[in-house]
């Protein structure tokens, strides 16, 4: 291995090592009081594809983003041959040579303590009030989530490199029995994976072209980043996250909005029921899993109130 991938490996193991002291490794319980079951899909320790499909949920008219990815719009990894992983000083389209070193990628440590849950399901994060998300990174993860190409090999156009191996850093109980060649790293986007079995978003290379990736912290992106501050990290970029995810899921957010919209304007009482056989209540499941990217799921009680009000 070269210096880079020797220390990059060591990092990773040293915050495993902390995570596993500090116990932040290991999922956190659900609370006492269950939330409604007639409508939730089971978690299970190896996730199924969906049971079913549905014809006319591909010609269900699809969400478009302002700033933040369209989920209409998906688009495969890029074709071309992959780079070499060897760390590089190559410069970015716009000619400046970028300004991160590397080995700064894996090189953090808890610096908070974990989230407490209330009984709603809502994460409660000490250092940040605001971010309200009611989906762990593992939850996420093992739900299906981003085609199953989330930490696939990625080349950065930006950085002249390949990012590979980042889900290393991952604690292994989030993963414990998922098969990570098609839920995490496969090299292409299957809907059949995502939770609501369709398709929604881009890809990582276009939000790197958009502009919505600051290198400096995560090459990922936002889930990326919540992975890790969900374990404790830090960062200077915590802040345009958090404002990311309030003005997507957040109480005004739009895409929380445009979901409790769909279900008023079809008479819609009872949160996406992906199991009844008829599928007559189905309620746009692309903005389901746009919001499910985005670390909160729309339950009955926050449609109990949209519609009391």
């Amino acid at each position: 291995m070269t210096d880079y991938e020797s220390l990059r490996l060591a990092n990773i193991q040293r915050n495993k090592n902390l995570l596993e002291e500090l116990q932040l490794d290991k999922p956190i319980l659900q609370p006492p009081t269950a939330l409604p079951s007639a409508k939730r899909r089971k978690l299970g320790i190896t996730p199924a594809a969906p049971t079913r499909s549905s014809a006319r949920l591909s010609a269900l008219p699809r969400p478009s983003y302002k700033d933040e990815p369209d989920a209409n719009q998906i688009s495969k990894p890029p074709t071309k041959p992959l780079a070499t992983s060897q760390p590089s000083r190559s410069k970015s389209p716009s000619g400046i040579a970028p300004s991160i070193s590397p080995t700064n990628w894996s090189s953090w440590t808890p610096a908070a303590p974990p989230p407490t849950r209330s009984e709603d399901g809502t994460l409660n994060f000490a250092s940040h009030p605001s971010f309200l998300p009611n989906k762990t990174p593992h939850e996420v993860i093992r739900e299906g989530c981003f085609g199953g190409t989330y930490f696939r090999p990625l080349y950065s156009a930006h950085l002249g490199l390949t990012i590979s191996n980042d889900h290393m850093e991952l604690p292994a109980s989030w993963t414990q029995g998922l098969d990570a060649s098609r839920y995490i790293l496969s090299p292409t986007y299957d809907a059949s994976v995502n939770k609501y079995g369709v398709a929604c978003g881009q890809s990582i290379e276009q939000w790197e072209a958009n502009g919505w990736i600051n290198h400096d912290f995560d090459v990922r992106g936002w889930f990326q980043w919540y992975c890790r501050f969900y374990q404790g990290r830090r960062c200077a970029d915590d802040e345009r996250q958090v404002g990311r995810w309030q003005r997507c899921c957040g109480a005004r957010g739009r895409w929380r909005r445009a979901l409790l919209k769909r279900y008023r304007d079809a008479g819609v009482r009872e949160v996406f029921a992906d199991d009844e056989e008829d599928g007559s209540k189905e309620v746009s499941p692309v903005v389901h899993q746009t919001c499910h990217h985005w670390a909160w799921e729309l339950r009955q009680p926050v449609l109990d109130a949209y519609w009391a009000d």
